[in-house]
C-alpha cells in the first residue's frame, strides 16, 4: 500500500494495521510517498491500493481506468504554522490565501514540500486564490515529506502549510505555531483507492479489497476517531463511498 507521509507519519497506520494483518494473516507493505507519487506506483501496477488526499487527481485516476472502489475515510485540516513572532501577521486570519498573500508581500521565509503532494497541490491553490506568485530568496522548495519541511521550517522560522495530524504529532520538537486555521478551504479529507485488478491482474485484487473495506467498518472508523497523539485527535471517521 501506497501512502501519504502524512498518515504514516501520524503513526495511525502502525496503530492501526496489526489488527488487519492479524486477522487476515498478512503482511501490510506500506509505502509513504507524497500523493503524486503515490498515484504514479498505482498506475504503474506497483502497489495494490493507496490512501492519497487530492480529490482532483484521485478522480482523474479512477476515471482514467487505473483505480476502482475509491472511499473517503477520515478527514482532518490543513493549517498555516509559522514562527510565534509572526513577521507577516497573520495569526488570526481566517482566510488562507489572505494568509499566503501577506506572507509573499512580507517577503516572509515560506517553506514548500514541491513535490506534487497533495499537501503541495493544495499550497499551489492557495497560492494561485491569492494571485502571489510564490518564488524569490523567501521560497524554499525542497521536494521533501512533512516532517522534513516542519524541521526546515522551524531551523528558519519559516511559515509552512501542513496536516494538522503531522503538525500535532510533532509540536513538542518545533518553536512553531499554528496562526491559521478554520478556513473551509483547508479541508484534508483522505480516500483509500484500490488498483484496478482488470488492468494489473497481478495485484493482490481480494486482499486489497479487504484492507479498502476494512477501512471503512465502524469499528475502523471508532479506532480513528479515538486515536490521538498527546491527547490531540489527529482524525476525524468520514467513510463515504465513491466511484
Amino acid at each position: 500500500m501506497a501512502t501519504t507521509t502524512s498518515v504514516q507519519d501520524s503513526g495511525l497506520m502502525d496503530y492501526l494495521l496489526p489488527n488487519f494483518e492479524k486477522t487476515c494473516r498478512c503482511k501490510v507493505d506500506v509505502i509513504a510517498v507524497g500523493t503524486g507519487q503515490a498515484l504514479k506506483l498505482a498506475a504503474n501496477g506497483d502497489v495494490d491500493l493507496v490512501v492519497v488526499h487530492d480529490p482532483q487527481s484521485e478522480k482523474k485516476f479512477v476515471d482514467d481506468g487505473f483505480g476502482i472502489g475509491r472511499r473517503t475515510f477520515m478527514v482532518n485540516d490543513f493549517v498555516v504554522v509559522g514562527p510565534p513572532a509572526d513577521p507577516a501577521r497573520i495569526r488570526g486570519l481566517k482566510n488562507a490565501a489572505r494568509a499566503l498573500a501577506a506572507i509573499a508581500k512580507a517577503g516572509a521565509p515560506f517553506v514548500s514540500r514541491g513535490d506534487e503532494s497533495g499537501t503541495h497541490v493544495k499550497e499551489k491553490a492557495l497560492w494561485n486564490a491569492a494571485g502571489a506568485k510564490p518564488d524569490g530568496s523567501w521560497y524554499f522548495e525542497i521536494g521533501q515529506g512533512m516532517g522534513a519541511v516542519l524541521t526546515m521550517a522551524h531551523e528558519k522560522q519559516a511559515y509552512a502549510l501542513c496536516d494538522r495530524a503531522t503538525y500535532l504529532s510533532r509540536r513538542n520538537a518545533l518553536r512553531l505555531d499554528i496562526l491559521v486555521e478554520g478556513d473551509p478551504e483547508l479541508l484534508n479529507s483522505y480516500s483509500v483507492i484500490q488498483v484496478n485488478p482488470a488492468r494489473f491482474p497481478a495485484v493482490k485484487a481480494e486482499l486489497a479489497g479487504r484492507l479498502s473495506g476494512w477501512f471503512c467498518t465502524p469499528e475502523v472508523q471508532k479506532l480513528i476517531g479515538d486515536y490521538t497523539v498527546g491527547g490531540n485527535r489527529l482524525f476525524r471517521p468520514a467513510c463515504i463511498a465513491g466511484k
